[in-house]
């Protein structure tokens, strides 16, 4: 695992995403189309911003599924992260080929369906965060370090329905749904290469026990310690607990 800090978050999205189009610009170049996963949340504006107008990037030759989505919700729902990656990725990108994750119908048909497409061939890059209590895609501690199922479905907890409520998504703890669709952990750790954003002080702690207590299901972005390719951007808000300094291009593995 490596970490970046930056001196702020369009920094630190300006950064991962000039690196996240390097390794899809690989990825092309050596197989003729790529495949990724991505991320949505507050934590992800900088970042795919920069990322969409990177130049040189085949967007047609992009094959993209995504993290998470909540069981219940509305496609047309302003937290639905279907809705989020249509207008702030798909669409603006060009990207033919995707799998969005129908978490309003029968939910354990939908992570059959993805989940075998996902696991099918090997994906080159995953765009990830860290929530609040350390989550990893939906995954909340303790997070389950063992299934090999791609995607699950989820109870989420307190902590992470009261994030999405602070960021704005939703008016109140009860308008967050209770489940989730989610990618597993084992799933992301297949990805050849994983680009964690990870900007913002109510990230600070997390990023801390994360980043620098031994890897844990009750912590569980600590697993990325683990990945080989996983680089982890924070901003200098998000890196202000750290106890050892976040460089530039600080590597660490465990």
């Amino acid at each position: 695992m490596k970490i970046q800090c930056h001196p702020d978050k369009v920094a630190l999205g300006q950064a991962a995403a000039a690196d996240a189009a390097d390794l899809i610009q690989q990825a092309i170049a050596a197989r003729g189309r790529a495949r990724i996963i991505a991320a949505t949340g507050a934590s992800q504006f900088e970042f795919l911003a920069a990322l969409v107008p990177q130049p040189g990037i085949a967007w047609d030759r992009v094959e993209m599924f995504h993290l998470d989505e909540y069981v219940g919700l509305p496609a047309a729902h302003p937290a639905s992260f279907r809705k989020y990656l249509l207008e702030r990725l798909i669409r603006p990108a060009g990207i033919t080929r995707h799998h969005l994750l129908d978490g309003e119908r029968e939910p354990e048909r939908t992570c059959r369906e993805v989940g075998a497409a996902l696991a099918a061939e090997p994906i080159d890059v995953a765009f990830a965060g860290i929530g609040e209590n350390g989550h990893l895609a939906f995954n909340d501690p303790p997070a389950d370090f063992t299934t090999e199922a791609p995607y699950l479905i989820v109870q989420l907890d307190e902590a992470c329905r009261r994030q999405q409520v602070g960021e704005g998504w939703f008016a109140t703890l009860d308008d967050v749904p209770q489940r989730a669709i989610s990618l597993s952990i084992r799933q992301l750790l297949k990805a050849t290469a994983i680009v964690c954003v990870v900007p913002d002080a109510r990230k600070a702690e997390a990023v801390r026990r994360c980043l620098e207590e031994p890897v844990s299901p009750l912590a569980p972005a600590s697993i990325l310690q683990t990945h080989p390719r996983a680089t982890v951007y924070l901003d200098r808000a998000s890196s202000s607990r750290l106890t050892r300094p976040a460089g530039r291009d600080q590597t660490t593995m465990r």
